[in-house]
């Protein structure tokens, strides 16, 4: 054994002391779950009484970012429906012709290239 003064801090010591500060991080981790949970419950709260106020038949002048229920979760207002765009027979037919010519063209360069 080395002479000389003997280390302040033991293997077993250190574990204690960072699964003490788990702990401790843990316990506020908790804590700002519960106070998170209040706020939560807080704001919907004030939702409902403000959608109370409004009722059923101001529906109409909430406006789009307030139609829907942020208390259900995924709920987010609809998108304005874009016009699909339609291609013609003729232009379905040529971009038809022209992909088959590609894979016939593909498969000549592939059969013509030593293996």
């Amino acid at each position: 054994m080395a002479k000389g003064r003997p280390r302040k801090t033991q293997g077993g010591d250190v574990l204690l002391r960072s699964a003490e500060l788990i702990g401790w991080a843990l316990g506020g981790l908790e804590r700002e779950i519960v106070e998170t949970r209040h706020r939560l419950e807080a704001l919907t709260r004030q939702a409902a009484q403000l959608r109370s106020r409004v009722g059923t038949s101001g529906a109409k002048g909430r406006g789009p970012a307030a139609a829907a229920s942020f208390d259900e979760p995924g709920v987010q207002p609809a998108a304005p429906a874009k016009k699909k765009r339609q291609m013609s027979a003729a232009a379905r037919k040529r971009i038809s012709d022209m992909q088959k010519k590609r894979w016939a063209e593909w498969r000549k360069k592939k059969a013509a290239s030593p293996k």
